[in-house]
This record gives structure tokens, C-alpha cells and sequence, in this order.
């Protein structure tokens, strides 16, 4: 069995931790931290953590008498970054809604998340959120993902499905993960639920994968992308991985990859 074709071997959160997490978000994890660290922040709530990718660099970087919570939607997700955290006094786990959370007001100086808001179905009432349990001073710091086009590995997998299936094309990874670039957009958001001096950076880094089939499994059966794979044609499933597979290889060879990701990273106050 090829390393890839062991993503589902193991629950949903490892694998995701193992593949997705390194393939794309370790990057801007790094990032992310680096930027919340530098704002010195006591009381921190993170939004959407998943697997931790955030939590486990941040911890560290803040002062000893720090509160740090952090929250997901997802239990599963939550309790698997809480057992790959360090033991640390300061963190408390606690499933929540980024819409409604269950917090006070003006309890947090950052509010900080990666890669959630795409999947927020109300971000203008997440940010109202965000902003709610900021005290005053305080920052809102996240970042998501930019166009496809800039995302070269997604890109290169719409693409190559879009030649299986022409007649309906599986469009979630445009849609959705890639479908809230537009700056424009991002910054009215903040404005109407409250937020002034929004600063937007867009950043490149690099996606790496020991061969071309790792981001496909990671992205065609990693992702909700397998459901709309599924819903064409079920039995398709792993044709159409083996196609994206083929045509990564054919643009980065069939050895070690590495392409362009893009992200744009927010940092609004209040």
C-alpha cells in the first residue's frame, strides 16, 4: 500500500493531522503564531482550531501567565488537538460555535483563526462574535485561503476532474476552501460587524509531498471533495484520484513536489 493510500487506515483527525496538516497548513500556522505572539496577548481565544496545528506553536510562545482557550465546532477534532498538546494549565478546550460563542464580553485581547472563516455559514455574525468578546484595543487575527488559480495543487485536482466528469464538474475546492478571496469582500465584513483598521497581507508559501499521489488522496479523499466525487459516480472514486495524481506528476514530476499556496492573513482591531 502506497504511504498515501494509507490516509483512511486511521481515524479522521489523525489522518487529517498526518497529511493535510503538513501538506498546507503547517506554513501558515507558523505564521499565524509568529503574528499572535507579537501582539502579546494574555487572555487568547483561538476559533476553529481543528487539530491544533495553531494551538501546539502558540502555547509556547505565550507568557506563563497566560489564558488560552481553544475551541471547534468538531468534538473529535477538538479532542485530538487536545492530546497532542503538552499538558499546560493555561489551555482549556471547549466545543463551540464561532457564530454563538459561549464567552463573555470584552473577554479576550486576540481572538485569532486559521482557515475557518471559509466554512462559517454567517461570517458577518462570526465576526460580530469575534468582535463581541474582544476587549476594547484587541485584535481579531486569521487568514484563508486565496483564489484556487494561486493554490497550485488544488488547482492542478479541480482541473483534472473537471476532465472526468465535464458534464458536472466537482467544484467544492473552489467553492468553498478557495471561494472567500476577495478582499474587498473580507474587509466589509469586518467593517460592518464592527472592526476598523483592517490590514490585509496576501502571502505565498510552499505545499510539499513526498510524491504527486499524496495531495491527491490528501485533496480527492481528504476533503469534501470525495462527496461530490462520490455523488457523480461512487465507483470513480479512485480513477479519479489516480487521474489527479497523474496530473500533478505530469506538471512536477513523479518524485518529490512542491507548488504555490496563497493566503491572505487579517489582522483587524477593535
Amino acid at each position: 500500500m502506497l504511504e498515501a493510500d494509507k490516509l483512511f487506515t486511521g481515524s479522521i483527525p489523525e489522518n487529517y493531522d498526518r497529511y493535510m496538516v503538513p501538506l498546507i497548513f503547517e506554513p501558515f500556522a507558523a505564521d499565524l503564531a509568529r503574528r499572535a505572539a507579537s501582539l502579546s496577548p494574555v487572555a487568547v481565544l483561538e476559533m476553529a482550531a481543528g487539530t491544533g496545528a495553531v494551538t501546539r506553536i502558540l502555547a509556547p510562545k505565550l507568557s506563563p501567565d497566560a489564558r488560552y482557550a481553544v475551541t471547534d465546532l468538531n468534538q473529535p477534532m477538538l479532542d485530538y488537538a487536545a492530546s497532542r498538546q503538552a499538558p499546560d494549565s493555561r489551555i482549556s478546550w471547549h466545543r463551540a460555535d464561532a457564530q454563538a460563542l459561549p464567552f463573555e464580553d470584552a473577554a479576550f485581547d486576540l481572538v485569532c483563526c486559521q482557515f475557518g472563516a471559509m466554512f462559517f455559514p454567517d461570517r458577518p455574525q462570526a465576526y460580530r462574535e469575534a468582535r463581541r468578546v474582544l476587549k476594547p484595543g484587541g485584535h481579531f487575527l486569521f487568514n484563508v485561503w486565496d483564489r484556487i488559480e494561486e493554490n497550485i495543487f488544488a488547482d492542478e485536482v479541480t482541473k483534472a476532474l473537471a476532465e472526468m466528469f465535464p458534464d458536472d464538474p466537482p467544484r467544492f475546492l473552489a467553492r468553498t476552501p478557495h471561494g472567500y478571496h476577495d478582499t474587498g469582500l473580507i474587509r466589509s465584513d469586518l467593517e460592518d460587524a464592527g472592526f476598523s483598521r483592517v490590514l490585509i497581507e496576501t502571502r505565498a508559501e510552499q505545499s510539499r509531498a513526498p510524491s504527486p499521489r499524496l495531495p491527491a488522496v490528501a485533496y480527492c479523499q481528504g476533503t469534501l471533495l470525495r462527496t461530490e466525487i462520490e455523488a457523480r459516480d461512487a465507483a470513480k472514486l479512485e480513477a479519479a484520484t489516480d487521474h489527479a495524481a497523474s496530473a500533478i506528476a505530469a506538471r512536477h514530476g513523479d518524485g518529490e513536489v512542491a507548488a504555490k499556496i496563497q493566503a491572505h492573513v487579517v489582522v483587524a482591531a477593535v
